[in-house]
Parts: structure tokens; sequence; C-alpha cells
């Protein structure tokens, strides 16, 4: 017998939740059986392909008549551990988009439900399955140690995606929603532990009540430094906003993608997720103290086949639209 379809409940449809469940119903395998939002029975600008597909905007019901067997949380972060836990209750697996919550007393709380119901957890670090950023930190690797990694995510925003970026800052700092993300590609490329974190923030809106703007510093126990730095709002400069760079003893790695960081494109996340190509640089000299090797330009475009790059635009056509 052919096995059956996962059917999957999407909790929120904002710009992930429709990636997430535009997905489910496109691919084989996979069942879209309900859309759940706290607000989704006044919303007309969902997908016409989510027509007929249950609606429901309180949690516990949604998962009554549904009976899913995962549920695919794609909410605020403040939601993230109420929804898990109740899903693992219910017997179904959980996918998250991260992070995983907003304090470390209900991460681990969920990761311990999650065992103890002997369901998956898994958590949408997008970084560590895009073939670009794959290859970004494979090549990391192999420049020596200790590295020196720096990489931000400055969003100059406006208008519908300055509210946006309002909502996600009831729940946490700039820092710290896309922080996981980078910190934990720092933690492949060295393959060591953070032992010392500095960190600080700037609040330049009134609007919000958290600080809209942070930096950290990681070290870490192999000699390793890390820098990050993220912030969101009107106010934000575009120079520089695009900086994903590795140092080694024995060279260097940037990201280098001139379309994603020119003019009007750093309110985009997915511009941040792009790597038209990475530059290596090789630190070797000869005798006369010149580098032996010219730094290389490797195409990052042609790296994804033909099929991994039809899933991957799926993934991202509705939450990032041309």
């Amino acid at each position: 017998m052919p096995a059956k379809n996962i059917k999957v409940l999407v909790v929120g449809v904002g710009r992930m939740g429709q990636s997430h469940a535009t997905a489910y119903q496109e691919l084989d395998g996979f069942e879209l059986c309900g859309l759940m939002s706290r607000s989704i029975r006044g919303r007309n600008d969902l997908p016409a392909s989510f027509e007929g597909v249950p609606r429901f905007e309180d949690f516990d019901e949604a998962l009554a008549r549904t009976k899913p067997d995962a549920v695919s949380i794609n909410s605020w972060p403040d939601t993230h551990a109420a929804y898990a836990l109740k899903a693992f209750d219910a017997g179904c697996h959980v996918f998250m988009e991260k992070p995983i919550a907003t304090n470390a007393a209900d991460a681990e709380k969920i990761v311990r439900r999650a065992r103890e119901a002997k369901r998956k957890l898994v958590i949408g670090y997008i970084l560590r399955v895009h073939p670009s950023w794959t290859k970004f930190v494979e090549v990391a690797r192999t420049l020596g140690k200790p590295l020196v990694m720096r990489m931000n995510l400055n969003q100059q925003s406006s208008g519908p995606s300055w509210t946006w970026h309002k909502n996600l800052m009831d729940s946490l700092s700039p820092l710290v929603d896309c922080g996981v993300h980078y910190v934990d590609v720092m933690c492949q490329m060295t393959g060591a532990k953070p032992v010392r974190v500095h960190g600080m923030g700037a609040h330049l809106s009134d609007e919000v009540k958290v600080y809209n703007y942070g930096a950290l510093q990681v070290v870490f126990d192999d000699g390793s430094v890390g820098w990050y730095e993220a912030g969101w709002g009107p106010m934000m400069s575009e120079t520089a906003f695009f900086v994903k760079d590795v140092v080694g003893p024995k060279g260097s790695v940037s990201i280098v993608a001139s379309k994603a960081a020119g003019d009007g494109q750093s309110d985009s996340v997915d511009a941040h997720t792009k790597t038209e190509s990475l530059r290596i640089h090789h630190a070797a000299r000869g005798s006369d103290g010149k580098f032996v090797r010219k730094d290389e330009i490797v195409d990052m475009m042609d790296e994804l086949s033909e099929e991994r790059e039809r899933l991957w635009r799926l993934s991202r056509k509705v939450a990032y639209p041309e």
C-alpha cells in the first residue's frame, strides 16, 4: 500500500506561513489540512489556492477538527511555546520557525516535551540546508584557526514592512530574531563552543518597546571570534548592510551579492540569503612576498540542481514575491 500523506496544520499565515502552506500543497506526500491564525477570518489577501482549506482562529479547535500528523508553527515568536506544547500533547510532530521560544526555560520545556511524546521537532534553520550557505561554511573550515567571522542583517523598513518589524519586536529584538541563524553558522564554521558573549543595543524608535538595533561579539573556545549586528526601521542605513565575511590564517571567504546589496534591497529578508558568488582569498605568498594565487570567484547561481532549485523557489515564492 502507498504511504498515506502527512496531514499538516499550518499555524500563522504571514510571510513564512504562506510559504510553507504553499509547499505542503504542492509537494508529494503532504496534505494541507488546515490554516490557523487568530485573525484569519478577516483576511482577504490569501492565495486563491487556499480556498477550500479549513480555516480556524482557535488553535485547540483546529487540532481537534483536523487531527493533523504534524503542525507547522509560523506565528509570532511569543506564541511558539504554547502551540508546540499543545501539538505534542495531541501526538503531532512539530516544524517551527525560529526561534524555538523567547526564553531558555520555554525552549527547554519544548525539547523535553518532544522527547517525552517521542515526536519530531524541527526548527527552521534555513541556512543549514541552503546549498550556497553550506558551501560558505565548507570553505570557511579550510581557512585554519582561529577564525574571525563578520556578519550582519540590517534592514531599512517603512510602510507595511515597518509594521511587520514592529509586530515582531513585541516578542523579541532584531538581534535575537535573526542572530540565532548567524551564531549557528559561526558554530558550524568553527566546530567550537561559545565561551563568552558581549552584547549591546540602542533604542532608536519610540514606536517600539525593545531596542531596534543590536550587536554582539562571541568568543569561542578555539580562539575564534564572531561579530554580528542587526537593526530594523526607517532610520537604518543601507550602506554596508550586507556583510558576510570570514577570515582565517590561510585566507578569507566572503559572500558577494551585489544585486542583493543594491539600493532599496535591505528590506528584503530574501536578499540576506542570496549568494550570487563566493570570493575566496588565499593568503599564501611567494619568495617575493606577493600572493601566489589569485582570488577565486565561485559562481553560486549554478550550484543548485534543477530539482533543488525548483523546491527552493517554491518555498520562497509566496514569502518573498518578485
